[in-house]
C-alpha cells in the first residue's frame, strides 16, 4: 500500500464517522457508532492502523500524522453528539411555566427570648457596658462562696440547686469544687473581677437554673440580664439612675419604677427594683452595691474601689413588653404562638 491510498482510506472514514455521528438520535446509537468507529478490537480506524506498517520507511511518519488527525476528527464528532443529546434530553423535559405562582417559602421568626437578648444588648452597650458570657456549669466557689453567700443560706441547698455528679462520687454542696448549672449570672462578675482589673463595665446575658415547679410565672430554666460597674466612687445614685434609663429604654418614657429595700449577700445596700403593669407593682430584678466581701474575695481592694451590680429577669421583661401572661408560653414550642414576635 503506497501513502496515497492509506491517506484516502482515512479521510473516506472520518468523513463516513463525522456524517454518521452527526445523524445519531438516541445514546444506543451513539454507542453503536464509537464501537463501528473507534473499536478497540475491530474498529475501522483500528483496521486501517494495521496496514501503517505496509507503508514505506519513508512514508510513516506522514502517515502516522495523518492517522492522529483522523483519530481527532472522530473523537470530535463523538464529542459533539454526545453534546447534542444531552442539550435535546434537557429541552424534552418538562418545562418550567414562568406565569405560574410561586410557592412561598416559610421563613421562621427569631425567637422572642433572643429579640429581648439582643434588645438589651443594644441599650446596655449605649450605656457603656461591654457584654460577656460565662459557663452553665458551674462550681460552688464562683455560684455562692466568692458571691458571700454561707453554707447555711437556702440557696445553696441542694433541692433548691441542680448539683451534678462527677464520675458517680457523691455531691458535697460545702466542697468549693462541687458542680453544678448555675442558679444565677452573679458567676460570670466574678470570673471577669478575678481576670480584670478595674474600672469594669459589663452585662452577662444568659440561662440559669433551679427547681421550680412550672406555673405563669416561674419555669426550671431562665434568663438573667447581670450588670456590674466597678469603679472609684461608684455610688447608688449612678446605679438607680442606670437602671432608670434602662427601663424607660426598654419598657417606655412613661413607665413608673421603684426601689424597695432589701438583702442580697453580696449587695449592701440592697434593693428590689419594681415596674407598674396594668396597675400591679411587678418586681423585675435585684441590685445594689457590692458587698466588701465579694471584692476582698476577687483581689479588689474595697477601701480604693466601689461598685454596683444588678441582675434581672429576661423573660418578665419579654412577657411586660409583648403582654404575655403565662412564661410556659414562651417554651411550649407553638408556632401559632411564637408566630406573633
Amino acid at each position: 500500500m503506497n501513502i496515497d491510498e492509506f491517506i484516502s482510506q482515512l479521510e473516506s472514514l472520518a468523513s463516513d464517522a463525522e456524517q454518521q455521528l452527526a445523524s445519531v438520535t438516541d445514546s444506543d446509537a451513539l454507542e453503536a457508532a464509537r464501537v463501528e468507529f473507534m473499536g478497540a478490537r475491530n474498529g475501522r480506524l483500528k483496521d486501517i492502523q494495521k496496514t501503517l506498517g505496509q507503508l514505506a520507511k519513508e512514508d510513516k511518519p506522514q502517515g502516522g500524522k495523518k492517522l492522529n488527525e483522523a483519530k481527532q476528527r472522530i473523537t470530535s464528532a463523538i464529542e459533539n453528539a454526545t453534546a447534542a443529546l444531552e442539550t435535546s434530553s434537557a429541552s424534552s423535559g418538562p418545562q418550567v411555566d414562568p406565569t405560574l405562582p410561586g410557592i412561598r417559602p416559610h421563613l421562621g421568626r427569631v425567637h422572642p427570648i433572643t429579640q429581648t437578648i439582643e434588645h438589651l444588648k443594644e441599650i446596655m452597650g449605649k450605656l457603656g457596658f461591654a457584654v460577656v458570657e460565662g459557663p452553665e456549669v458551674e462550681d460552688t466557689w464562683h455560684n455562692f462562696v466568692a458571691l458571700n453567700i454561707p453554707e447555711d443560706h437556702p440557696a445553696r441547698d441542694p433541692l433548691d440547686n441542680f448539683y451534678l455528679t462527677v464520675a458517680g462520687q457523691q455531691v458535697d454542696p460545702s466542697a468549693h469544687n462541687a458542680r453544678l448549672l448555675r442558679s444565677q449570672t452573679s458567676t460570670v462578675q466574678i470570673r471577669v473581677m478575678e481576670n480584670t482589673q478595674p474600672p469594669v463595665r459589663i452585662i452577662s446575658l444568659g440561662r440559669v437554673y433551679r427547681p421550680d415547679e412550672a406555673d405563669a410565672t416561674h419555669f426550671p430554666m431562665f434568663h438573667q440580664m447581670e450588670g456590674l460597674w466597678i469603679d472609684e466612687a461608684v455610688n447608688m445614685a449612678q446605679l438607680k439612675s442606670v437602671l432608670r434609663m434602662f427601663a424607660t429604654n426598654y419598657l417606655g418614657s412613661n413607665v413608673k419604677i421603684r426601689f424597695r429595700p432589701s438583702f442580697f449577700p453580696f449587695t449592701e445596700p440592697s434593693v428590689e427594683a419594681d415596674f407598674l403593669w396594668n396597675d400591679t407593682w411587678v418586681e423585675f430584678g435585684g441590685a445594689g452595691m457590692v458587698d466588701p466581701k465579694v471584692l476582698a474575695a476577687v483581689g479588689y481592694d474595697p477601701e480604693k474601689v466601689s461598685g454596683f451590680a444588678f441582675g434581672l429577669g429576661v423573660e418578665r421583661l419579654c412577657m411586660r413588653r409583648h403582654e404575655v401572661s403565662d412564661i410556659r408560653d414562651l417554651y411550649r414550642n407553638d408556632a401559632r404562638f411564637l408566630h406573633q414576635f
